[in-house]
């Protein structure tokens, strides 16, 4: 059966997430690189990735490794050029795969010519295009924290002014209530829509509107020790303001104008804000990333319980989506375990809406243990002793046991793990039994059933160690269930009739077999039963 004519590719596709420095390096600089995904562009045909991400890859002092851009249409020399970047979309294209880029709106590099403009003098024309302040009672404006840790603000010698950064001091943020930043930002887009990319992952979208006042935020009465110092206050005035709406409303539109092209926002917010960003009319973000899998707990109960809420909140028409793990957080087989992360990777690829996959993740890559002199991320570099360094899930990719894994010639720029030689690509590939090979035959079983691709979503019974639910498409029905626990457990089913094969299992040797009734699972295990039509 064929997919369903009315939903578009980012519905039923799946989307890979490419860290450029770490995914190939082409040039022996110990770098990744363009050229080097376009080698690696076969593997992810073969997995079954339908849409690569690709994290920025734009001209940048790399303060924030490419999240502090000083040019917005243009390849940083470190990653390629632009013909390079061309021959990727035309590869990825030719392979009939889809390109997202990352675009990074909040806030540029303090060296990009915007910013050198508007630090120059209060009387400069884009002055207005950054958020600049007087200070207050002999301080900042204000008792904003940056999300690097320290004060939000910072003081300008030259023009005797505060200027705001949500993050780095080198990452001022846009004035985005000024309608010239707006058309600025949309040029932006238009160009890489224009060359043919095929959506846009928005970075921090629900920063990029900060409370007109500029009010204090309050302090967080959860906040312990242990937490960010960013923690210590709610950021109620400085993010997710009303008005972001008309600016993601916007974005939409843009969007639009142009063929079956996709925007995703990052947004850590709760649920009941998340939704919000579909927009009231459902013309806002078409996928506002959703990281409960990333954010809660690994608890059973809690988990089938954040999926009935997500699943009862969407708006109509809301398409869902899921998302283990990203460059900015543990690595999920780090987080609950390598067996675990087989049983997540059967939850992320068996539930309703788009799933995204993190590069690593299909082979179990676990963070990397990086020495403090050896530490790049800036985040850990301004925060010691909080140990915060997005370092270790940012290691470069295991592709084989040669020196370096296969990753570059060179000396990496990040120390790769020591479980390299027998775990990466080469080896997992020949192994039926690999966690490659599960992720492998999860996503083309996938792809081929419209019961997993588009069907609809109904719980069935969840308790302090297992998740059991249904997708159903027409006729086709799946059961899926999943131990989240590393003890035995039963599910006896009261509201279905449970007969059919093991169609996918965490325990590969399980496959095809049959069940009929009770269903008892070791720990970390999970399985995909198609259902007989009674």
């Amino acid at each position: 059966m064929t997919k369903a004519a009315q939903h578009v590719w980012w519905q039923h596709g799946i989307i890979y997430q490419v860290y450029p420095r770490s995914f190939q390096d082409s040039n022996g600089d110990g770098v990744g690189d363009i050229k080097g995904i376009i080698q690696r562009l076969d593997y992810l045909q073969w997995l079954g990735i339908t849409a690569v991400w690709v994290s920025p890859v734009y001209p940048s002092p790399m303060a924030d490794f490419g999240y502090d851009i000083s040019d917005y249409t243009n390849i940083h020399p470190l990653f390629g050029s632009i013909a390079d970047f061309d021959e990727l979309l035309k590869e990825v294209h030719q392979r009939g795969m889809k390109l997202i880029l990352d675009l990074v709106p909040n806030h540029t590099s303090d060296e990009h010519p915007w910013f050198l403009e508007s630090r120059s003098s209060r009387t400069n024309p884009k002055r207005n295009w950054y958020i600049w302040e007087d200070g207050k009672n002999g301080g900042p404006p204000n008792n904003w924290l940056s999300v690097f840790g320290g004060p939000a603000w910072e003081w300008d010698e030259q023009t005797g002014q505060y200027y705001y950064h949500a993050f780095l001091k080198k990452q001022p943020d846009l004035n985005w209530r000024n309608p010239e930043v707006q058309k600025a930002m949309f040029d932006v887009m238009r160009f890489w829509l224009e060359k043919g990319v095929d959506g846009f992952r928005v970075d921090v979208m629900w920063h990029m509107i900060k409370d007109e006042q500029l009010r204090d935020n309050p302090p967080n009465p959860s906040y312990q020790e242990y937490m960010a110092e960013y923690e210590k206050l709610l950021p109620i005035f400085s993010t997710d303001q009303p008005e972001v709406h008309s600016i993601v409303h916007q974005m939409r539109a843009l969007t639009d104008a142009y063929d079956e092209r996709v925007i995703i926002g990052e947004i850590y917010l709760p649920i009941e804000k998340l939704i919000i960003y579909y927009g009231i009319d459902n013309k806002g973000a078409h996928l506002p990333f959703n990281f409960q899998l990333i954010t809660l707990p690994w608890h059973a109960q809690q988990i089938a319980a954040a999926i009935n809420a997500y699943e009862g909140a969407l708006p109509e028409n809301g398409w869902p989506n899921w998302v283990l793990g990203n460059h900015d957080q543990p690595r999920i087989a780090s987080r609950i375990g390598l067996y675990q992360a087989r049983v997540a990777a059967m939850l992320l690829l068996t539930l309703r809406g788009t799933p995204t996959l993190y590069y690593g993740d299909e082979i179990g890559m676990r963070d990397v243990s990086i020495p403090l002199n050896e530490v790049q991320d800036p985040q850990g570099l301004n925060m010691p002793g909080k140990h915060l360094s997005r370092d270790p899930e940012r290691t470069p990719m295991q592709w084989d046991s040669s020196q370096h894994a296969g990753f570059t010639t060179g000396k990496p720029w990040l120390r790769l793990s020591r479980d390299y030689p027998h775990r990466n690509v080469q080896k997992q590939i020949k192994q039926e039994d690999s966690m490659l090979n599960f992720y492998h035959r999860l996503i083309h079983f996938r792809q081929q059933e419209p019961a997993l691709m588009i069907g609809t979503y109904q719980p069935v019974y969840s308790d302090h160690k297992l998740i059991a639910y249904l997708r159903q498409y027409e006729d086709q029905r799946f059961l899926i269930v999943l131990n989240l626990s590393h003890g035995v457990c039963y599910f006896e089913p009261e509201q279905i009739a449970v007969n059919g094969r093991i169609e996918i299992s965490t325990h590969y040797d399980l496959e095809g077999t049959l069940v009929n009734g009770t269903i008892s699972l070791e720990g970390d295990e999970g399985i995909l039963v198609r259902l007989n039509n009674e």
